[in-house]
C-alpha cells in the first residue's frame, strides 16, 4: 500500500459511497437514454434489418473495445458482423467491406480523426452508416445516414476523463439494437442454439425429450392390474408405472401414490391400480425441449413423465435425472 494513502482515503464508507456514485451516474445515463429513444433508433434497426451484407462495427480505443463486443453480439444473434479497426482499414482491411454492408461507427466526441478518415472510404463504397456519438452535431453525426445520440454529458470518472458512463451507454444501446433486430428478423431460441452448439447453453437449447427418453421395456400395466403388479414395477423402474388401455395412456401410478395408499390401509396388494392411479397425468411429447419439461417437472414435483404422441399413445418415458444429466438445464 503506498505510504501517501491516508486512512481516510481507504475508509470503508468512503469507498462504498464512491462506488455507489459511479453506479448511480451510469444508471441515470441509461434511464435518460431509454426515455430519449426515438425515431432514429427505429431507423437504425430498419437499416440493419434490410442489410444483405454484414454489419461493420468500428471505433477507436475504449469505443473499439465496446464495438468488438457489439459485433460479437450481432453475430451470435443471427446477423453476420465484424469489427473493423479504423487505422487498419486504410492499410488494406477495407477490402472486407462491400456495398451491401451497413457500418456502425462509435465515437463519443464524433471528431475522431481515424474514424472520420474511414467515413470517406465507406461513402465511396456506398455503405450506409449509423453513428453512435454524444455529439450529434459533430462531423460524424452529420455525415452518417442515422445518428444515435448517447446523451452522455458526464463520465463517472471524477475528472470526467476516463470513458465510463459513455461506454456503458454505448454497450447498452448496442444490445438494444441487437435485440430489437433479432426480434424483427424472427430469430428464435432454436436459431440461437444452432449458433451455440457447444457447452451447457447449446445442450440446454438443443436437447429434446426424444434425445433422452426411454423407448424399450417400459413400465406398463393393464387397467385390470392390481397394486401387487404395480409394486414390482415401481421398485424396478424408478418409481413409476404407466397404465395403458388400447395403446393410450389412461393413468400413472407413482411411488407417492403407493405411500399415500399405505397411509390409508394395510392390505394394498389386492387394490386395483385403476382406483389408485392419477387419471390425468402430466405428460411430455417427443419434440418438446428438455428444458421446458424439466420446468414442468420441478413445478409440479414430478420425477418422471410418460411421453406420448398427439393421440395419447405411449411412446416412451422420460426421467428428470436423465434430462439433468443430458444438460437440459
Amino acid at each position: 500500500m503506498p505510504a501517501e494513502l491516508s486512512a481516510a482515503v481507504l475508509d470503508t464508507h468512503t469507498i462504498i459511497e464512491r462506488g455507489r456514485r459511479v453506479l448511480a451516474l451510469e444508471a441515470e445515463a441509461l434511464t435518460a437514454s431509454e426515455h430519449a429513444l426515438g425515431d432514429a433508433f427505429a431507423d437504425a434497426v430498419r437499416l440493419l434489418a434490410a442489410c444483405t451484407g454484414r454489419v461493420i462495427v468500428a471505433g477507436v480505443g475504449k469505443s473499439g473495445l465496446v464495438g468488438r463486443k457489439m459485433a460479437a453480439t450481432f453475430t451470435s444473434t443471427g446477423t453476420p458482423a465484424m469489427f473493423l479497426h479504423p487505422v487498419e482499414s486504410v492499410h488494406g482491411d477495407l477490402g472486407i467491406v462491400g456495398p451491401d454492408d451497413v457500418a456502425i461507427l462509435i465515437s463519443k466526441s464524433g471528431e475522431s480523426d481515424e474514424l472520420l478518415g474511414l467515413i470517406e472510404a465507406l461513402a465511396r463504397l456506398g455503405v450506409k452508416m449509423i453513428a453512435m456519438t454524444a455529439v450529434p452535431s459533430s462531423r460524424l453525426g452529420r455525415l452518417c445516414d442515422v445518428t444515435l445520440d448517447l446523451l452522455v454529458k458526464e463520465e463517472a470518472c471524477p475528472h470526467d476523463l476516463a470513458p465510463t458512463t459513455s461506454t456503458t451507454v454505448t454497450l447498452a444501446l448496442g444490445d438494444a439494437l441487437a435485440v430489437a433486430l433479432l426480434q424483427a428478423k424472427g430469430f428464435r431460441a432454436e436459431d440461437f442454439a444452432k449458433l451455440h452448439p457447444g457447452g451447457a447453453l447449446g445442450r440446454r437449447l438443443l436437447t429434446r425429450v426424444a434425445d433422452v427418453m426411454e423407448r424399450d421395456n417400459l413400465p406398463v400395466l393393464d387397467r385390470a392390474a392390481t397394486m401387487r403388479d404395480a409394486v414390482v414395477l415401481l421398485a424396478a423402474r424408478r418409481g413409476i408405472a404407466i397404465v395403458v388401455e388400447q395403446e393410450r395412456v389412461s393413468g400413472v401410478v407413482t411411488a407417492g401414490d403407493l405411500t399415500r395408499l399405505l397411509q390409508r390401509q394395510q392390505d394394498v396388494l389386492s387394490v386395483p391400480v385403476a382406483s389408485v392411479m392419477t387419471t390425468a397425468p402430466r405428460m411430455a411429447e417427443e419434440h418438446e425441449l428438455g428444458s421446458a419439461v424439466v420446468h414442468r417437472m420441478e413445478t409440479h414435483g414430478i420425477m418422471a413423465m410418460p411421453v406420448v404422441d398427439s393421440e395419447r399413445r405411449l411412446a416412451g418415458i422420460v426421467h428428470l435425472h436423465d434430462l439433468m444429466r443430458a444438460g437440459a438445464v
